[in-house]
C-alpha cells in the first residue's frame, strides 16, 4: 500500500491500516518510509508535501489473485472509512498485490529524482503507466496527481456531476453481496476528487464487482454505437444492453489503464485526444499521446498505428499479447447472449399520437404559464413551421431575470453552462453522428448483476412525449404526482406543495411505481401550478437522497415548458422525459385556425415543434461537449441567478448560485399573481417586449432614447430642440471631437446621453454596486497622463460584417489616434487598411479562420485567439447568406451569397496542448507580437485561464 499521510506527528495511520488489513485476513509484514528528494519539488509542492509511506502485506495461502485484490480493495475501503471517522488526513494512493503508484506534485522529468526507487536498477516491472497532468479544471493537490490506482486520463469528464450523482443513487442497490457489504461501498466515489479520480473509482467498482477491466471501461466510455455503420451486430447488442445499466461518462478522454495483469487503452466516442501506438518486433509496445514519447530503438522493426474514436487496444500476456479493437469487443460481446436479452425484454416504444383537436380555454392557461404574444410570433410559430429554432442576432440587452420589470419564469433564472478550451464544445451540425437523445424508462437493475432482466425497460427515440404517451405510462403502473396547490393557501402553499410532491414521489417509488408523472393538469380557477423546474428538481433530489432514484423514472407533463432551454433545464435537473402539453395544444390551435401560414397542418406542426426542441437540446448539450442525453440527464449543467439558498437546497441541490434572490414565498406570490391574471374575465396575452424593444415594455439597454442621444453627441442628429433646422457643419460637430467636448463638460448633449444611461433601472448585477470615493485625494501629478491611460484602451471584437465598413474603420482610426488598439473581430480586414490609420492593432484568429492570411497576421500588434464570446458561448456563429455580400466574401475569402458558419470549437483545438500549438505557430509567424486568448467569464474561469498561461499565452 502506498500512502500519503498529512499528520507526521503520530503513527495513528499505521493502526488504521493494520486494523483494516486484519479484518480481511491480510498480514502487514512491515512498514517503509519511501525515500524522496525534496529538492526536486517546487516551493508550493514542498509546503504541502505529505509523509509518504508503504505498508507491505501478504495474502493468506490458498487465496488466488482475484480474491486477494478484492480483499485489498475492501481493506482500503475500511481504511478510508476509519480515516474519515477519525478525522485523519490519510490517502491510500494504491493498495494492490499487482501495482504500486508513484506520483507527486513535481515536473515530469524530475519524478525519478524525487523517487529514487524509480531509478534503482534493482527495481524492475514488465509495464509502466505514466501521465503528466495539466491541471486545467481543478486545483493541483498531491491526491489529484496522476496516474491513479488504475487509470491515467488525459481529458475531462464533462458530465462528472451527473455521473457522480447517478453512482451515488445506486448506493445500497449495487448487488454487491459477493464483494462487500453495501455500507462499505458508500460513498461509491469521493465527491471531493477530480473528474479523473472519480472515474478511476467508478472503474474500480465495476472491476471489483466482477467485470474484466476492459469490460468496465467499455461500459463507462462506449463508442457512438447508436449511429456507427458497419458495427458487428453482437457488439452493438453489447453496448445497447449496457446502456440499460449505466449512462456514458462523456467528454474528451484518452485513457490508459491496468488491473496489474493486462494493459489497455481507449478513446472517447469523439476521439478528442490522441493515442498513438508503436508495436515492436521483440514484443515491446508503447502507447502515448505523442509519437516518439518512448524510444523504440533497439527493439527491431516497428509497426505504428493509432487508436480511433471509441476504439480500444490491449496487451494481455495471458491471452496472446496484443489485442486490437475488433478482437477486444468481440470477446466482450460473446460473454453473454446480449442480443437475446434485448429481444426478450427491451420494449421499443412510441411517443404517443399527435393531437387532432385543441381544447378550449387555452388563453387562461397560457397566461398562467407565462406565455406572451411575442413568444408566439418570434419563437413558437417559426418552430412549428420550420422545424428548428429561429435564427436571431446575438446578445440580450434586457434586464437579467431577477431585475426584470415583468415577472420571468424560473427557467429564466437558470443559465446554461458551456465548455471552452480543455473540454471543447461539439459541432452538433457536423458531428451529429456521435450524438444521441434516445431515452429509456423504468427501474434500473443493480449495477453488478449482469442478467437478462436488466434490459426490462421501455426505449424511446426522443425525450418528448405526446399526452397520449403519458397516459399510456399511467396505465402501466405509473403514478401521477399533482404539481398544483390551492390558491387559498397563499404564497406559502408553494413550499407545502413541493414538500408534499416530494413525499408522494418517495412513497410511490418505494411501493414500486416504475414511472412518476409530475403533472399540473389539475390547475384551474382554484388551483395554481407549481413551476415545473422546481417540482422536477425537488422530486429528483428527494429520490436521490432516499436512495430510490434508480428504481423509477420521472416524466414531466406541464403547461410551462415550450423552448429548448426549458427542456434542457428539466432534463439536466433530473427529468427523464417531458410532455410540453400546452405548447403542443397551442400549436395545434394555430394550425387549425390557419395562423401558421402556408400549408402546415396540425400533425406536421407538432412534428416540427418536436424537431425544433430536439435540435435545440442537441445544440445546448454540444455547448458543454456532451454527446448523449443519457450523460446530460441529471448532470446539472446549469447555474442559477436570483434564487435564494432555500430554493437551491430544496429543488436545485448542488447547482451553483453566485447571487441570492427569490425565496419560495416570493415565487409563490408570483405564481398566484399570474394565476389571478389568468382568471380575469377578459384575460389576454401581453406583449412585454422581452425579445424586441416595445415602448412601455421591458427595459432594453440599447433602446431608442439611448441611441438617439448618442447620435446627437456624435453629430449624426441635431439636438431635440433644433429639429427644425439642420445643424451647421463645423469641426466641433465632427464625431472625433465629441469626447473632447464631453471631457471639458461643455456639451449638454453628452450630459443628456450620460444621464439617460446612468439613470437606467437595475439591469445587471453590476448596477447594484456603488463606487465609494477614496477618503484621500491624490495630486494630479501622481496620476498618469491621459495619453498613457488611453494606450490601454481597446474596442470590442466586432467584425467587418457585424459592423459596416465605415463604423469598423472609424473605430480603428479612433483607437490609433489615442494610442489604443481596435480589435478586428473574426471577419478579416481589407488589405488596403493594413498600412494606414485604419488598421486594427488586434487581429483575431477564430474557429472559422475567416480572412486569416500571412499579410493579416503580419499587420497585427497583438494576435488574439478567440475561443468563445460572451453573447453566445459554446455556440459558434452564423452569417446568413443574404448578408454575405461581394465585399464581405472578399474579406473572408469565401463565396458571395453562401452562409458562413463559425464552428463552436476550433476543429484543431481540443485540449490545452492543441491551444499551445496554435500559440506557438502564431508566435513563429509574427515573432515578438503578444498572443492573447479570449475566454468567456464563467464559474471556474480562473483555473482555465491558468491552463492557458501554461500553454504560453501572453
Amino acid at each position: 500500500a502506498m500512502l500519503f499521510v498529512k499528520d507526521r506527528s503520530s503513527d495513528s495511520h499505521r493502526r488504521i491500516v493494520e486494523a483494516a488489513c486484519e479484518a480481511e485476513d491480510l498480514i502487514v509484514t512491515g512498514w517503509r518510509e519511501v525515500p524522496i528528494e525534496e529538492n526536486a519539488l517546487g516551493d508550493s509542492a514542498r509546503k504541502s508535501l505529505p509523509l509518504i509511506e508503504q505498508a507491505l502485506f501478504t495474502r493468506p495461502l490458498g487465496v488466488d489473485f482475484e480474491e486477494g485484490e478484492r480483499r485489498a480493495f475492501r481493506a482500503r475501503r475500511r481504511i478510508e472509512r476509519s480515516a474519515r471517522e477519525s478525522g485523519q488526513a490519510l490517502y491510500a494512493v494504491s493498495m494492490s498485490f499487482a501495482t504500486i503508484t508513484y506520483k507527486g506534485l513535481c515536473a515530469a522529468d524530475l519524478l525519478g529524482d524525487f523517487y529514487p526507487d524509480l531509478v534503482d536498477p534493482k527495481w524492475t516491472a514488465w509495464f509502466a503507466i505514466f501521465h503528466q497532468r495539466f491541471a486545467t479544471n481543478t486545483t493541483p493537490t498531491w491526491e489529484r496527481a496522476q496516474p491513479f490506482r488504475f487509470v491515467a486520463h488525459n481529458g475531462e469528464i464533462n458530465t462528472i456531476r451527473g455521473n457522480l450523482a447517478w453512482l451515488q443513487a445506486r448506493e445500497g442497490r449495487l448487488g454487491s453481496e459477493d464483494l462487500a457489504p453495501e455500507e462499505l461501498l458508500s460513498p461509491a466515489a469521493d465527491p471531493r476528487g477530480s473528474d479523473s479520480q472519480i472515474f478511476d473509482e467508478a472503474l474500480e467498482l465495476l472491476l471489483r464487482g466482477g467485470r474484466d477491466i476492459r469490460h468496465a471501461a467499455a461500459m463507462l466510455v462506449p463508442p457512438a454505437w447508436e449511429n456507427l455503420s458497419g458495427m458487428e451486430p453482437s457488439v452493438r447488442d453489447f453496448f445497447h444492453y449496457h446502456s440499460c445499466l449505466l449512462e456514458p461518462w462523456d467528454g474528451p478522454a484518452g485513457l490508459v489503464f491496468t488491473d496489474g495483469r493486462r494493459l489497455s487503452a481507449t478513446l472517447d466516442r469523439n476521439g478528442l485526444r490522441p493515442l498513438r501506438i508503436a508495436i515492436c518486433e521483440d514484443g515491446f509496445v508503447a502507447v502515448a499521446s505523442e509519437a516518439g514519447a518512448v524510444s523504440t530503438r533497439g527493439h527491431g522493426r516497428v509497426t505504428r498505428t493509432r487508436i480511433g474514436p471509441g476504439q480500444a487496444f490491449s496487451v494481455d500476456p495471458s491471452e496472446g499479447g496484443v489485442q486490437r479493437d475488433a478482437e477486444i469487443k468481440l470477446r466482450l460481446a460473446r460473454r453473454r447472449p446480449y442480443g437475446e436479452w434485448l429481444d426478450e425484454h427491451l420494449l421499443p416504444s412510441g411517443i404517443g399520437e399527435p393531437l387532432e383537436t385543441a381544447p378550449t380555454g387555452l388563453v387562461a392557461r397560457q397566461v398562467a404559464a407565462g406565455y406572451s404574444k411575442e413568444e408566439f410570433t418570434v419563437v413558437l410559430r417559426p418552430m412549428a413551421t420550420e422545424g428548428h429554432e429561429p435564427t436571431s442576432s446575438m446578445g440580450d440587452d434586457t434586464a437579467e431575470a431577477p431585475f426584470a420589470s415583468v415577472t420571468r419564469s424560473i427557467f429564466s433564472h437558470l443559465k446554461q453552462r458551456f465548455a471552452q478550451v480543455t473540454n471543447p464544445p461539439i459541432d452538433h451540425l457536423r458531428e451529429r453522428h456521435v450524438m444521441s437523445i434516445s431515452t429509456r424508462l423504468g427501474p434500473r437493475a443493480p449495477l453488478f448483476n449482469e442478467v437478462a432482466e436488466a434490459a426490462r425497460l421501455r426505449e424511446y427515440p426522443t425525450f418528448l412525449l405526446f399526452p397520449s404517451g403519458v397516459d399510456e405510462l399511467l396505465t402501466l403502473g405509473g403514478v401521477e404526482i399533482d404539481a398544483t396547490f390551492p390558491v387559498t393557501d397563499g404564497p406559502d402553499g408553494l413550499e407545502a406543495a413541493l414538500r408534499r410532491t416530494r413525499q408522494e414521489a418517495a412513497t410511490a417509488a418505494a411501493d414500486g411505481a416504475p414511472y412518476l408523472v409530475i403533472s399540473d393538469r389539475a390547475a384551474g380557477s382554484d388551483r395554481a401550478h407549481v413551476p415545473a423546474a422546481l417540482a422536477a428538481g425537488a422530486i429528483h433530489h428527494g429520490l436521490l437522497g432516499s436512495g430510490l432514484r434508480s428504481t423509477t423514472s420521472i416524466v414531466v407533463m406541464s403547461d410551462e415548458p415550450r423552448e429548448a432551454h426549458h427542456m434542457a433545464c428539466l432534463l439536466t435537473n433530473g427529468a427523464d422525459m417531458i410532455c410540453p402539453r400546452l405548447a403542443i395544444e397551442s400549436i395545434v390551435a394555430l394550425a387549425l385556425s390557419s395562423r401558421l401560414g402556408g400549408e402546415t397542418k396540425a400533425p406536421q406542426a407538432q412534428a416540427n415543434l418536436f424537431s425544433a426542441l430536439e435540435d435545440g437540446l442537441l445544440k445546448i448539450m454540444s455547448k458543454m461537449g456532451i454527446s448523449t442525453l443519457d450523460s446530460y440527464r441529471g448532470a446539472q449543467i446549469i447555474e442559477a441567478m436570483g434564487l435564494s439558498q432555500e430554493v437551491i437546497d430544496l429543488c436545485l441541490t448542488g447547482v451553483s448560485s453566485a447571487l441570492g434572490g427569490l425565496s419560495l414565498e416570493q415565487i409563490g406570490s408570483q405564481v398566484i399573481a399570474k394565476h389571478t391574471e389568468a382568471n380575469q374575465p377578459k384575460a389576454s396575452l401581453v406583449h412585454p417586449g422581452n425579445i424586441k424593444f416595445r415602448k412601455g415594455g421591458e427595459y432594453h439597454a440599447y433602446n431608442p432614447d439611448v441611441l438617439d442621444s448618442l447620435h446627437v453627441v456624435a453629430g449624426l442628429k441635431p439636438p431635440p430642440e433644433e429639429t427644425d433646422e439642420p445643424p451647421e457643419e463645423t469641426d466641433e460637430m465632427v464625431a472625433a471631437h465629441a469626447l473632447r467636448r464631453a471631457a471639458r463638460g461643455d456639451d449638454p448633449s453628452y450630459a443628456r446621453f450620460a444621464d439617460i444611461v446612468n439613470s437606467r433601472p437595475v439591469t445587471e448585477p453590476r448596477d447594484l454596486l456603488d463606487l465609494i470615493p477614496s477618503s484621500t485625494k491624490i495630486d494630479l501629478t501622481e496620476v498618469e497622463p491621459a495619453a498613457e491611460i488611453t494606450r490601454r484602451f481597446s474596442t470590442g471584437a466586432m467584425s467587418h460584417g457585424a459592423l459596416s465598413a465605415e463604423a469598423h474603420e472609424t473605430l480603428a482610426q479612433a483607437m490609433n489616434l489615442i494610442g489604443g488598439m481596435a480589435n478586428s473581430g473574426e471577419g478579416g480586414e481589407a488589405q488596403d487598411r493594413f498600412d494606414d490609420d485604419r488598421n486594427c492593432g488586434i487581429k483575431q484568429v477564430a474557429s472559422g479562420r475567416f480572412g486569416v492570411t500571412p499579410h493579416y497576421v503580419a499587420s497585427a500588434s497583438e494576435l488574439q485567439i478567440k475561443i468563445a464570446q460572451g453573447s453566445k458561448p459554446g455556440e459558434g456563429g452564423q452569417l446568413p447568406g443574404k448578408k454575405v455580400s461581394v465585399e464581405i466574401a472578399r474579406l473572408r475569402h469565401t463565396v458571395p451569397g453562401v452562409a458562413l458558419i463559425s464552428p463552436p470549437p476550433h476543429h484543431d483545438i481540443y485540449s490545452i496542448e492543441d491551444l499551445a500549438q496554435l500559440i506557438f505557430d502564431l508566435k513563429q509567424t509574427r515573432p515578438g507580437v503578444p498572443v492573447s486568448v479570449k475566454l468567456v467569464s464563467s464559474e471556474g474561469v480562473g483555473t482555465i485561464a491558468a491552463g492557458v498561461v501554461k500553454g504560453l499565452a501572453d
